[in-house]
């Protein structure tokens, strides 16, 4: 598991470039077949740069397009990128790289406005005219009216109407042709970049977040399918329970769904969402997957996640109408957290994989814990810990009690230090039986809390780790190949 975000780059954060293609020839040299990331989305800095609360649920950031191989290509010169500021290795600098790659990618379109429109152009276009038309007018209008959110922009805007936007899209065509080029650069880029996956026999495994951001192109082009009052507010918003992260719950205040009336349009826009993801990814992850059985809704006027209720959601219908379209239900369940027999239940109906987190495993449950590996069932993914999660030393180190930390040591047998910990418990997922195992690249290195990804209920400070040059080893290749092919998963 490593986010495009975590790549290696010299241009302040992980992008399509060479260092990408390099991850690649590693996980081929070290015998690994997925490689998982998190959500595409354009991401944004008043959002702390999650890529769990994007502007769009169908668009891609820019930001991950590569300014190396645009010049590769000659959309921009030779020097253009040597104006720069100097970005430091380790960390994502997303507000010093944003400022730097807007100016590159402005000079990119003029050059290709310039230069013969090649047919990808025209073909990309007209794929994505579903919901690249509407994202597009949605940058373009948010910047006209001072990045304020779109239900606070002027009557004729916010509710759509058609004169207005008609008027609008005659008036900004260049800045809505702009929008479109810097996704055309992305798509362009990944599809090349999986391509060489392909190549290399690796899948790639999307995430898709239940929720959408209440600010966003999709909530603005489809209001009528979110819960949202006269105002362009929702009734209710997104979160869960008091769990294993935070003791009153989190709000994450996304609007939630009106299932009802997506259940009588056949769910057209979740099937147009996952057949989009589809054709970026070979699998995707259902991000709080329990939410299709029943969701936490609370309400808006609440700030926090304390006084909630659990509200039915569409079940099995819904993966009934996924299943007609889409026959293989290439998905992975995150069924982490309150997890009831019904959400059991569906996804044995569908025979769907869930997660088995082993941080989670040496609790008050041991050792009858699911997340043990003698427990696991053959259809499951097992991971180390997930972008939520503190990496395995730092688990270790400032997290695990000492009851935990005895249980883990009658498990393995032994007591390994800090360092040892990561490789042993990584051997303890590759013997088990599930069908998969993941591993973030931090634990793969035996990096401490300060390579964390993400705090749940924290907006500040995450998404920021990145991966150092040179740091995934031929040497690192070489053990974990070793690993896989001694419990038979090359």
């Amino acid at each position: 598991m490593l986010h495009v975000s975590s790549l290696p780059s010299p241009h302040g954060v992980g992008d399509l470039g060479q260092e990408a293609y390099e991850f690649v020839e590693f996980l081929q040299e070290a015998g690994q077949t997925y490689w998982q990331i998190l959500p595409l989305g354009p991401t944004d800095p008043a959002q702390g740069n999650s890529p769990y609360l994007s502007s769009s649920a169908f668009a891609c950031n820019p930001l991950f397009v590569s300014v190396g191989l645009l010049e590769e290509e000659g959309l921009l010169e030779k020097g253009d990128l040597g104006a720069g500021p100097s970005f430091s290795e380790g960390r994502a600098e997303y507000e010093a790289a944003i400022a730097y790659k807007e100016r590159l990618l402005e000079k990119a379109w003029r050059n290709f406005r310039r230069g013969r429109t090649p047919w990808q152009w025209e073909a990309f276009l007209e794929e994505n005219a579903f919901w690249l038309e509407d994202y597009c007018l949605f940058r373009v209008l948010k910047r006209r009216f001072a990045l304020e959110p779109w239900y606070r922009w002027p009557e004729e805007f916010r509710r759509r109407k058609p004169d207005a936007l008609k008027r609008a899209k005659e008036e900004l065509r260049e800045e809505l042709e702009r929008e479109a080029f810097f996704q055309y650069l992305f798509f362009r880029q990944w599809h090349a970049l999986r391509h060489r996956c392909k190549d290399r026999g690796i899948q790639i495994i999307g995430d898709i977040p239940i929720y959408v951001t209440l600010d966003s192109a999709d909530v603005w082009a489809h209001p009528e399918i979110f819960r949202l009052g006269p105002d362009g507010r929702p009734e209710a918003v997104a979160g869960v329970p008091p769990d294993y992260f935070s003791r009153t719950g989190q709000r994450w205040g996304n609007p939630l769904y009106r299932w009802e009336v997506l259940k009588e349009g056949r769910y057209w826009w979740w099937l147009e969402r996952i057949e989009h993801n589809l054709r970026l990814f070979d699998l995707l992850r259902l991000d709080h997957f329990r939410g299709f059985v029943a969701y936490w809704e609370i309400p808006s006027s609440e700030r926090s996640a304390r006084r909630g209720r659990w509200v039915r959601g569409p079940g099995e219908d819904f993966f009934l109408e996924l299943q007609r379209r889409f026959p293989s239900l290439p998905f992975i369940a995150e069924d982490l957290g309150v997890i009831t027999p019904d959400v059991r239940e569906l996804m044995a109906r569908f025979d769907l994989p869930g997660m088995k987190v082993l941080q989670f495993a040496f609790g008050d449950d041991f050792p009858l814990s699911p997340y043990l590996p003698h427990n696991y069932p053959r259809n499951s993914v097992a991971y180390t810990g997930t972008h939520d999660n503190n990496t395995l030393v730092g688990w270790f180190t400032e997290e695990a009690t000492g009851k935990e930390r005895e249980r883990l040591f009658r498990y393995l047998g032994r007591e390994p230090s800090a360092d040892e910990l990561p490789w042993e418990l990584i051997r303890l997922l590759m013997a088990s039986v599930a069908d998969c195992v993941i591993v973030p690249a931090q634990d793969l290195l035996g990096l401490g809390s300060e390579a964390r990804m993400n705090r749940p209920a924290s907006r500040k400070g995450n998404w920021r780790w990145r991966l150092k040059r040179g740091a995934l080893s031929k040497d690192l290749a070489l053990r974990l190949r070793d690993l896989a092919e001694t419990y038979g998963r090359i």
